[in-house]
């Protein structure tokens, strides 16, 4: 799986960065949204807690995908901004079964 950045845009009034990717996986499954967030923090050098994975499109019929992702300051604003499904699928099953 290779991902380029397409685009990366401050936002300052939600103090986040937000990111647009692209996802190729030529002979490969489509990748889950934890791959992602995983390579994601390795090529940006960001806080794995911090980064969240909004979202992945996939071309029909093609080993591509488009996403939208976003490295928030601080967890604080990460939890009052962020739904909370989408910190629950931006988060790993070892973490959640500890929460219960």
């Amino acid at each position: 799986m290779e991902i380029n950045i397409i685009e990366e845009k401050e936002n300052p009034l939600l103090n986040r960065k937000e990111i647009r990717f692209e996802c190729l996986y030529e002979g490969e499954s489509t990748p889950k949204v934890l791959e992602v967030k995983n390579k994601l923090v390795a090529m940006l050098d960001a806080d794995k807690d911090l980064l969240v994975v909004d979202k992945i499109d996939q071309g029909f019929g093609e080993p591509r995908a488009t996403g939208y992702a976003k490295i928030y300051e601080s967890a604080e604003k990460l939890t009052e901004i962020e739904p909370e499904h989408v910190i629950k699928k931006n988060t790993e099953a070892s973490e959640e079964e500890e929460e219960e």
